[in-house]
């Protein structure tokens, strides 16, 4: 399975995350699966809700849910937040 390796920023814990995340995931698991382990990391800053979005951090474009990682054209080093 190829990962790449992103940054992944949470605003409401004011923390950066270093996450490997599988090119052929959609975007929905991605975001299940980020938003429970920060909302574990993050001792209670932040919860995660069925409304938690994941954007790019430069452009603050939403992803589509609905779209794999590699279909958004993410890399090694994309810079992402969880909302």
């Amino acid at each position: 399975m190829h990962k790449i390796l992103v940054e992944v920023y949470n605003p409401a814990s004011n923390n950066s995350y270093d996450v490997f995340i599988p090119l052929k995931s959609p975007v929905y698991e991605v975001v299940y699966l980020l938003s429970t382990t920060i909302s574990e990391l993050s001792q209670g800053h932040y919860i995660a809700t069925e409304q938690t979005i994941l954007c790019d951090r430069v452009t603050g474009i939403v992803f589509d849910i609905n779209k794999t990682i590699e279909e958004l054209g993410l890399k090694n080093g994309s810079k992402l937040m969880l909302l």
